[in-house]
């Protein structure tokens, strides 16, 4: 399924703006989801990024953004913690539900997968929590800067490299480490919790998904990851991943999570692919296909030319106008074929349709479906004067 990449941005409880990217399916979405990144990473980390974009594909809204201080955030990572991830997430929940609907899917990666059980309980219209390689605890996430530890508690905050990258960490970012219990009241919360997690993880070990487990009631699941890195890497790992999220966070999407985006209208969207010469991708309020040029013509030939598809629409919509006529007549039409070609004589078009008509059918009844035909909506537009308008968008 073809998808679009939004922009989403949104304010932290402190005023400060967030950057975020809203992953989109054309047409219906089955729900929406937040994506929680790891410890210092960012939501264009290749795990957030792929299994956004996958679960889109499989018609699952997904907003991933920067927590604050980070990637392209406001904010001073500094003066962040714990907590203020927990806010973040929530003010995340908030801005989706304003704008689209409240979404029913957490879903954490390491240390987002903490922050999403921490704010999976306040969250009402959340039906269902993943986590990807999390910790149990938060105090796991000081062991990243422990030898900085005595330095942090006796002047307040020190300079620490994580990722070859340079952080500040404030003695209140450790005492909130401290004070993060992440299970406390998890299991009263009545949502589903999926547990995802590598035997093999070097970074964060097993053992943290089975205390999340044990500390947990039903409905909960485990999948194992077997030897996915705890970065997930590798683009059929994120693949892997998000197609196993869909499957089970299935059993808990209901009707009513469903959202219409009737913002896209009944229009047509074409856009040129980029690195190729004429392919184009056409979306729809539900549907999408490709257009393009074939070979001869320097093109890819991955869809059909323009002047094809518009000969299918007018072949489309004539045998959908014979089908209508026939079967409120009560006339026996089993099937239609219409072949189309087009040509342009002395500066003027002309379309020819080859009309085949299958069933048992009278002379008379066959005469009547063929004079309908020239009466089918694209037919009559085709044949009319139309009138044209092309303006440049002011916001592009």
């Amino acid at each position: 399924m073809k998808i679009k990449s939004n922009k989403f941005n949104f304010k932290n409880e402190n005023g400060e703006v967030l950057s975020g990217r809203l992953e989109l399916p054309y047409g219906q979405i089955k729900s929406f989801a937040v994506f929680a990144h790891c410890f210092t990473c960012s939501k264009n980390i290749s795990a957030s990024s792929r299994i956004s974009k996958k679960l889109a594909q499989l018609g699952i809204g997904v907003l991933r953004f920067d927590f604050t201080g980070l990637g392209n955030s406001d904010g001073d990572f500094e003066n962040t913690n714990f907590s203020s991830n927990i806010a973040d997430l929530i003010c995340a929940y908030h801005a989706l539900k304003k704008d689209y609907k409240a979404p029913s899917i957490l879903i954490g990666h390491s240390f987002g997968g903490a922050a999403v059980l921490k704010a999976s309980k306040e969250l009402e219209a959340v039906k269902a929590v993943i986590t990807i390689a999390a910790p149990s605890d938060t105090k796991h996430v000081a062991h990243l800067f422990e030898d900085e530890l005595e330095e942090i508690n006796s002047k307040g905050e020190a300079e620490v490299c994580l990722e070859n990258r340079k952080f500040k960490i404030k003695k209140q970012f450790i005492k909130d480490l401290s004070d993060g219990k992440i299970l406390d009241g998890i299991s009263e919360t009545k949502k589903a919790y999926l547990i995802m997690h590598s035997p093999f993880d070097n970074i964060v070990s097993v053992d943290h998904a089975s205390h999340i487990f044990k500390a947990l009631k039903h409905p909960k699941s485990f999948i194992t990851l077997d030897t996915i890195d705890h970065l997930v890497t590798k683009p059929n790992d994120a693949e892997y991943i998000a197609e196993q999220i869909n499957s089970w966070v299935k059993r808990y999407i209901k009707d009513d999570d469903v959202f219409e985006n009737k913002s896209e209208g009944k229009g047509v969207i074409v856009e040129s692919r980029s690195g190729s010469k004429f392919t184009h991708d056409i979306t729809s309020h539900r549907h999408y296909l490709i257009a393009d040029e074939p070979k001869s013509m320097k093109g890819d030939d991955l869809g059909m030319s323009p002047y094809e598809l518009l000969l299918s629409a007018l072949g489309a919509c004539t045998s959908m106008t014979m089908r209508l006529y026939a079967d409120r007549k009560g006339f026996d039409l089993k099937n239609v074929k219409v072949e189309l070609k087009h040509e342009k004589n002395d500066g003027v078009d002309h379309f020819a349709k080859e009309i085949s008509l299958f069933g048992e059918l009278s002379d008379d009844e066959k005469d009547k479906i063929l004079a309908i035909a020239k009466k089918c909506p694209v037919h009559k537009t085709l044949d009319s004067q139309v009138t044209f308008s092309s303006e440049l968008r002011s916001d592009r």
